[in-house]
């Protein structure tokens, strides 16, 4: 036989292009079209419904960047349709390619209620099925003119990511307003004709399925006569039958389909438009729930469920009868899709506080799962908080995007730090976005990495990012694949009814040890600094208003903010999502974030300030409040009391220049060019800096990736670089410090390094007023340690990475993420760099090769980087860090120097010196969180974990009397399963496993 395959296939896809799918919609009619366009931002439905509306035309243009425009729409079905289908087709300038990224609208009746969501893959609002002839159709759209920021030609600087600089220019052409004829058996064809050309594009060329199907799709293409397509549609769908018809091989891949719509909460948008999209997908979804009695959707985010109750309680009706049948499930039992990476302890565990609490409240749904699909890798923390949560599994596809090595496995067992292990699914449809196509069934099961001992996969199904969700022709597709000779299996199911399916089949899969480390958007550790360091500092505000409040509330009765702090949790939560804490959003934004970190930053020093005043009565003496988990100064963890007096290190000239600061336990020595050139460690007997290099060294690199701008910092970053020794200024201070001035470019940098009395650590207090485009500056520290790993803080606990690149893995991590601390050791001795509110770091190791043969291991902290894409303003302006260099440091030096240069002592007058509310013997046990239970008991809830990675020993003691303590779990119900601790006389002994995490619940006598 001739080989015609391709010569039918390309038949296929224009027959269905121009003649097939245009006949969709045999007739039309043309709707009469209003507008009224809003003056700035979106007002309530009825002002929208309530303003007079011009008349418009179709091919008019309309919609200023970020406007909403309210449409209304007007028409009658014309007598001689009685008996069709009709649907009204409301174009609004779409373009199929861009669902979730362009206009979008949500459809109303006349009495206000919502229809359903209008986007790219979604025009159409059913009329009637059938219609009777000569309905009056009014419908209602509030449609928003949201501009494309990722065009056609991506990562290109645009204005347009912010109100303020967008302009008013008209982004949008109105393309079609009309009322349409449904030919649903055209429309069956469509995906009849779709669902097998896809299959058997997937196909082997040598494959008898192949050809089958290539000769059932000749012969509907035979049977359809173009010029009367609606007449033939049936004839031709029944040549296609057989083939639809021939079940899956019994070895078949098996995909669970799972409606999803991945919505950014912020990202090429901002957060008040997040809130409307969240509103148009929810109604698409429930409207298509009510179609289709097969089709399953699960959300998660409990934040953006909340909005739709807040602000569309009509759109909330339906979503929660939805809940009831079990057919709109609560995913993720998380705020918002958080970044794991950045987030500090408590901010991760109350993550899960939250979000599990609100599907709690409301539904009476617990979640077993961790519902992450686009988050850019994963802390080696998460495992513990997940399972401390009250959950055990965990959903992922972001790693798949890594740039260098292949991921191994695609369920897994993945290991945190503690040893605690959650069964893990990456699905290897490889997206969060699957529309059911034959490409992406087809990939799922070739790209299975678990074959022979596994065959369940999951596909989140719809249109994410911007939302959109599942649409009617993904359902329809999903129902042929269901079971069909050639694919993949597909059924609908919930996230549950998937993992306990993958579960059952693979008991014991292999296992991850370590961070899920995405070789992909390492730069997000550092880009917009300003919103890293407002999480940092509004997550340290938190722990001290919680601890001060609960010190006074038990002490004097002070009246505990409940609902402030739960407000304030949750703001601080949104904004850790994947995209506003990792700076990738668009400059409006980061614009609001800074803005609201100023505003919760004033709310929580004036809690702070009314408890601590409580505390410490009035008076006049002097008080030191010390909210780091470690004495110091003479006052406990927790307390206040008068500190120790200690007399500034005043700066003694340096022979050659510059300045040498001596404490009795370290001598700095700095250049002429405001270098560190000497930190040496008197009590070790042992120099820190590596010979001939410098510390606290600015260095400044090109830094334009190959995409991703605000994401990605490619390796070839580091070809170029350029070392910052130009001093404009170098003197001593009066407070005993030594202040650095340098200019470079457009900027300048003024550096204060400061050693304190009696401690082993010199503080650089950096100033950068920045204005430098494409470029990446990095603060450096080279050591004279040889160490072949270092540690990086991560929540509740550390996490070591190789100094060296052995393999391509290692190699991949050259940027890495760290909370307060990094620290590289030889046994014996080691070195800490700790910080306010940087993240992003690199540690390499060379040895030197000029006779000393010694290793320098060299530390370098990520200040800043100025990209152009979302927001061409990254990071422009005056940012001020703080990092202390620790020489002699051990692990519990690092851990300790960390909280404190995130915790500065609050100093008040006051009568009275204040005893902690609770009390470790051990400083491996840091307590992150003191606070009252939020059920409203009166309970004291105490968070701790052991924090240098070996067991052991521990006795609390609470500053109150107690009748009862038990262990919890996060939300702070009792574990029933674990014994409670020990008490003895007010005591209560712990024994903690390396990292352990533990929550006590103290009900008070």
């Amino acid at each position: 036989m001739h080989d015609d395959r391709t010569l039918v296939e390309a038949r296929l896809r224009r027959v269905l292009d121009e003649r097939i799918r245009p006949a969709v919609y045999p007739e039309s009619v043309p709707l009469e079209v209003a507008v009224w366009h809003a003056p700035d931002e979106p007002v309530p439905v009825a002002e929208g419904f309530a303003a007079e509306p011009a008349p418009i035309e179709v091919g008019s243009r309309w919609g200023a960047p970020w406007g909403t425009s309210w449409f209304r729409v007007t028409g009658t079905v014309p007598e001689a349709w009685a008996g069709r289908t009709v649907e009204a087709i409301l174009d609004l300038g779409f373009d199929e390619n861009m669902p979730g990224f362009q206009c979008e609208g949500l459809v109303y009746r006349p009495d206000g209620t919502p229809v359903k969501g209008l986007n790219p893959r979604n025009q159409w609002v059913r009329i009637g099925a059938p219609v009777e002839g000569g309905e009056e159709v009014r419908l209602h759209i509030e449609a928003a003119s949201n501009p494309v920021i990722l065009d056609y030609h991506p990562f290109r600087p645009t204005q347009l990511g912010d109100k303020e600089t967008a302009g008013s220019e008209p982004q949008y052409t109105l393309a079609r307003m009309d009322l349409a004829v449904l030919d649903e058996t055209v429309w069956q064809l469509v995906i009849d004709l779709e669902v097998l050309g896809e299959l058997m594009a997937e196909l082997p060329v040598d494959s008898p399925r192949r050809h089958e199907i290539l000769r059932a799709v000749e012969r509907a293409l035979d049977a359809v006569d173009l010029q009367d397509v609606n007449g033939t549609a049936e004839q031709a769908r029944s040549h296609l039958r057989p083939a639809l018809a021939a079940p899956a091989v019994p070895s078949a891949h098996r995909i669970s389909a799972v409606g999803h719509a991945h919505i950014d909460s912020a990202w090429l948008w901002p957060l008040r438009e997040t809130v409307r999209k969240v509103a148009r997908t929810t109604a698409n979804m429930t409207a298509l729930l009510e179609d289709e009695p097969d089709f399953v959707f699960a959300m998660s985010q409990a934040q953006q469920w909340a909005w739709v109750k807040e602000h569309r309680p009509e759109v909330w009706a339906r979503v929660r009868k939805a809940v009831t049948d079990g057919r709109f499930v609560p995913a993720g039992g998380m705020w918002v899709e958080s970044d794991t990476n950045m987030p500090g302890s408590e901010a991760m565990a109350r993550q899960f506080v939250h979000g599990k609490r609100f599907f709690l409240d409301e539904f009476g749904i617990e979640n077993d799962e961790a519902w992450l699909p686009d988050t850019f890798g994963f802390a080696a923390g998460l495992p513990q908080i997940i399972k401390a949560a009250g959950a055990k599994r965990l959903l992922t596809q972001k790693i798949s995007w890594s740039q260098t090595n292949k991921f191994p496995h695609h369920t897994f067992r993945w290991e945190g730090i503690d040893g605690t292990r959650i069964f893990t699914h990456f699905p290897p449809v490889d997206t969060y976005n699957c529309s059911m196509k034959g490409s992406e069934i087809a990939h799922a099961a070739r790209n299975f990495k678990d074959k022979g001992v596994a065959r369940h996969s999951l596909a989140p199904t719809g249109w994410g990012d911007g939302g959109g969700g599942t649409t009617r022709e993904m359902v329809a597709k999903a129902a042929r694949l269901r079971d069909l000779e050639g694919s993949a299996t597909v059924v609908w199911e919930t996230p549950r009814d998937f993992f306990d399916k993958a579960e059952a089949e693979y008991p014991e899969p292999p296992v991850w040890v370590g961070e899920l480390y995405l070789e992909l958007h390492r730069a997000t550790l550092t880009s917009q600094a300003q919103t890293k360091q407002g999480n940092r500092r509004s997550e340290h505000l938190l722990r001290e208003a919680e601890l001060w409040a609960a010190t006074a509330a038990v002490r004097t009765g002070f009246p505990y903010p409940y609902e402030e702090l739960d407000r304030i949790w949750k703001t601080v939560l949104l904004h850790q999502f994947h995209d506003i804490l990792p700076g990738s959003s668009i400059a409006w934004v980061h614009r609001e974030a800074r803005r609201t970190y100023v505003r919760l930053a004033e709310e929580l020093n004036g809690v702070i300030d009314a408890a601590q005043r409580a505390l410490a009565g009035e008076g006049a003496r002097e008080l030191a409040f010390n909210s780091a988990p470690h004495g110091r100064n003479g006052v406990a963890a927790g307390g206040a009391g008068t500190p120790t007096a200690a007399l500034p290190v005043e700066p003694a000239p340096r022979v050659g220049g510059g300045f040498v600061l001596d404490n009795g336990l370290l001598r700095v020595e700095i250049d002429a060019q405001g270098l560190v050139v000497s930190a040496y460690d008197i009590e070790a007997d042992r120099e820190t800096i590596a010979p001939g290099r410098a510390a606290g060294l600015l260095q400044l690199h090109p830094d334009f990736p190959n995409m991703w701008d605000a994401w990605d910092v490619d390796k070839f970053y580091r070809n170029a670089v350029t070392d910052l020794t130009d001093t404009d200024e170098i003197t001593a201070t009066e407070a005993g410090a030594v202040r650095v001035v340098r200019s470079f470019g457009d900027s300048r940098v003024t550096q204060v390094l400061t050693l304190a009395p009696g401690e082993r650590r010199l503080v650089l207090d950096t100033e950068v007023d920045w204005h430098e485009t494409e470029k990446f500056l990095k603060l450096a520290f080279p050591l004279d340690v040889h160490a072949e790993r270092y540690a990086s803080e991560t929540q509740f606990g550390h996490f070591h990475r190789p100094t060296h690149t052995n393999t391509s893995w290692e190699a991949a991590k050259f940027e890495a993420c760290n909370h307060r601390f990094v620290h590289v050791a030889e046994p014996g001795w080691g070195v800490a760099v700790v910080n306010d509110s940087t993240y992003g770091h690199d540690v390499t190791r060379t040895v030197r090769s000029d006779g000393d043969l010694g290793t320098t291991t060299t530390v370098r902290v990520s200040l800043l980087r100025a990209p152009r894409f979302p927001d061409p303003e990254t990071d422009q302006g005056v940012h001020r860090f703080r990092h202390a260099l620790v020489p002699g440091a051990d692990i519990a030096d690092a851990v300790r120097e960390g909280w404190r240069v995130n915790l500065p002592e609050r100093h008040l007058t006051g009568a009275r010196e204040v005893a902690p509310l609770v009390t470790v013997d051990q400083d491996a046990v840091v307590v992150t969180a003191v606070k009252l239970a939020d059920d409203g008991s009166g309970d004291v809830v105490v968070r701790f974990h052991e924090a240098h990675g070996g067991r052991c020993r521990a006795t609390l003691t609470p500053g109150f009397e107690f009748a009862e303590v038990q262990v919890t779990d996060l939300l702070e119900r009792p574990l029933t399963e674990v014994p409670a601790p020990r008490s003895d006389g007010g005591r209560i002994a712990v024994r903690l496993r390396p990292f352990e995490l533990v929550t006590l619940r103290l009900r008070r006598s």
